[in-house]
């Protein structure tokens, strides 16, 4: 959808129920929009689901927390005990959930919301069960699509992945989060890509980079983003090392605090030591100052004095790596709704 479609649904929306809204946008553009109106008795009641799921969900996360710094000092109470209480706690959201599809059983953001919670809850298969009767209710729901791809991509068959992925990017090419999930996929995946996709080895880096890069033209100041996309290149063989040294100077320059700047300074040294470059690798960590990375600072600095002796032909002893290199990118995230 354009921009000036986007200011006329704006001003569409300002003086007409929301209903005819997405009816007269969906005759004059082919769009078809899912909007709700937030004064209907169901949509109240939905939103004040997702508020008792979000809660309840909250405050299981802060017992774990509580829990794990009781136990460093030898407090604290039993896993299961812990466990018993979280399940008592989230029991009452479940039910409420199937209260809500009993009577509503066509809400697809219901649907979609439930299968996060079932997710989180570790009930993979209940979770799968609510996404797919949410893409049966509506297919041109990308989200659907997306949280499916990604169970296919932790449980297989990874091509169900590249599929269902490739069907939410199809319905929304503008949401990051879709290519991000598909690039991630065919890069930890490269040999189910190679031959789903009949590519070479270094063509499905390429198309792993292309999603990348796609969804960071869409979300250009996201350093995750970003940083997902330089650790690419610690996977790529051979090493492109000019590519990688662009990837992580953009992952510097969007940086929004000290942890993310030195770290990408820490990862610029890293490609600096690999290619040789000793003096441009002591450069980048001289300005690493957070005691979060010191030990990893002087572990480098150590690495690359033993390798620059090793280069000159000395009989200094092997350097260990710098640190281990990332396995890549992580695993793609399922969107709480």
């Amino acid at each position: 959808m354009n921009g000036l479609t986007l200011s006329l649904l704006a001003a569409l929306l300002a003086t007409n129920p929301p209903l005819a809204v997405s009816n007269l946008v969906a005759q004059q553009t082919g769009v078809h929009l899912n909007i709700t109106n937030p004064n209907d008795p169901v949509e109240r009641e939905y939103s004040k689901l997702i508020e008792d799921d979000d809660a309840a969900l909250a405050e299981a996360e802060r017992w774990m927390h509580e829990n794990d710094a009781l136990a460093a000092k030898g407090g604290g109470v039993p896993q299961t005990t812990l466990g018993l209480r979280i399940e008592q706690r989230l029991k009452p959201i479940r039910a409420e959930y199937e209260d809500f599809l009993r009577r509503h059983p066509n809400h697809v953001k219901a649907r979609l919301a439930f299968g996060s919670f079932l997710e989180e809850t570790h009930d993979e298969e209940g979770a799968v069960a609510q996404w797919e009767k949410a893409r049966e209710l509506d297919p041109k729901d990308p989200a659907a699509w997306n949280n499916l791809a990604n169970y296919y991509g932790h449980r297989g068959p990874v091509t169900n992945a590249f599929v269902y992925y490739q069907k939410a990017i199809e319905i929304d090419s503008n949401e990051p989060v879709y290519l991000q999930n598909l690039a991630t996929t065919v890069f930890l995946f490269r040999k189910d890509a190679e031959a789903f996709y009949h590519l070479g080895e270094q063509q499905v880096f390429d198309r792993a980079l292309e999603l990348y890069t796609q969804a960071l033209k869409l979300k250009p100041h996201s350093f995750v983003l970003a940083s997902d996309l330089a650790e690419t290149y610690y996977g790529i063989k051979p090493t492109r090392f000019a590519d990688a040294f662009r990837a992580w100077e953009y992952a510097l320059k969007i940086a929004s605090n000290d942890i993310e700047r030195e770290g990408a300074r820490i990862h610029l040294a890293r490609f600096k030591t690999m290619e040789g470059k000793f003096d441009d690798a002591r450069r980048q960590l001289n300005t690493v100052t957070n005691v979060l990375y010191a030990e990893l600072k002087r572990r480098m600095l150590t690495n690359i004095d033993l390798r620059e002796k090793r280069a000159a032909g000395t009989n200094a002893p092997a350097a260990p790596p710098a640190l281990p290199p990332p396995a890549g990118p992580r695993l793609p995230a399922v969107p709480s709704r």
